[in-house]
């Protein structure tokens, strides 16, 4: 998303957010967030919105769903988590995150992306997907290695298909962070991953979304840390996560809101 649209969101649910988390600023903290990659454009948006209303900072720092999960169980330092669902729930059971603590925040399904001015193709059916993973000079996706959602998923989805030969001779794994990158810097013609890290990466179009057959949804979750630095300011982030206000950042970043919310 270009900043002058994030920058003009944050300007119009300043307002609602005074209510949303409660009004009236404390003493400012640095507030201390790691999030899966999917969900780092949301967590950006909401800390800016965040810090507008009540002065506190949002350190960021992300990795795959995988690498949040080794590091907060290693006892890496978060206020707040934000992964899928069971990463946070495992998080919770070993007593990093408060049980119950789980708040449902958004979701997001596996597009596919070429260059910006590259030709569409047909990703309509599961035989255009087949035609095109077959077709394609280079295939981007995040390396499962990394404990990444999407790229696991990719590389089963693949084997299902009968072409894990195919992707190994094209595969752009990249460990961590935006794979789309690997698109815009032309190392790979095509790039299989989160819509929403897709989206952000300039000179990279999404072509749409995998068909129906082959779709991944992923929802992603808020927890809190048993012995967060900043309780206070963790508490509110959690609510501005669960207000009405935040629905509009999860749709701004190419999300949806989670089922129930």
């Amino acid at each position: 998303m270009a900043s002058g649209a994030a920058q003009a969101i944050v300007g119009a649910l300043a307002l609602t957010l005074a209510v949303a988390v409660g009004g009236g600023r404390a003493s400012a903290a640095e507030l201390r967030v790691m999030a899966t990659g999917a969900s780092k454009a949301l967590v950006q948006m909401l800390g800016d919105l965040f810090q507008a209303q009540t002065g506190h900072r949002i350190i960021l720092d992300t990795d795959t769903a995988g690498g949040v999960q080794r590091r907060i169980q290693a006892g890496e330092a978060a206020d707040v988590v934000v992964a899928t669902p069971v990463v946070i729930d495992a998080l919770a059971m070993s007593g990093r995150l408060v049980r119950g603590s789980r708040l449902d925040l958004a979701r997001t399904g596996i597009g596919i992306g070429i260059a910006e001015g590259a030709a569409v193709p047909d990703i309509s059916s599961v035989e255009a997907v087949k035609r095109l993973i077959v077709n394609a000079r280079g295939i981007a996706y995040v390396d499962p290695a990394g404990g990444g959602t999407s790229g696991i998923y990719f590389v089963r989805m693949v084997e299902r298909l009968g072409l894990a030969d195919v992707l190994r001779a094209k595969a752009k794994p990249k460990m961590g962070g935006y794979a789309a990158e690997l698109v815009a810097s032309g190392e790979a013609d095509v790039v299989f991953h989160q819509i929403s890290e897709i989206m952000p990466v300039s000179g990279v179009r999404l072509v749409g979304p995998l068909p129906a057959e082959l779709q991944l949804v992923t929802t992603y979750s808020a927890g809190l840390a048993v012995q967060p630095r900043e309780a206070e300011a963790a508490r509110a982030f959690i609510a501005l996560m669960n207000s009405p206000a935040a629905e509009q950042a999860i749709r701004a970043v190419h999300m949806e809101p989670a089922a129930g919310r």
